[in-house]
């Protein structure tokens, strides 16, 4: 497994937490995604097969959010 940090702008709350938390599950090659809504970091623990455009991608369609790989 590999792991990534993310810098996600744009939380606001708990709820934004679990909803990044629970869209990153869903792509493919993702294990698990632990989001800090206080700073506005996430790990991502994931395969070699996961595209980290594909989840960027994902995380700003949901809204106001913007992401960038640390």
């Amino acid at each position: 497994m590999m792991t990534t940090q993310l810098q996600i702008t744009g939380m606001h709350c708990a709820s934004c937490k679990v909803l990044i938390e629970d869209v990153a599950k869903d792509v493919s090659g993702v294990e698990s995604c632990i989001v800090d809504a206080t700073t506005g970091k996430a790990v991502v623990t994931h395969d070699e097969t996961m595209d980290v455009g594909v989840l960027i991608k994902e995380i700003e369609q949901l809204g106001e959010y913007r992401v960038q790989k640390l």
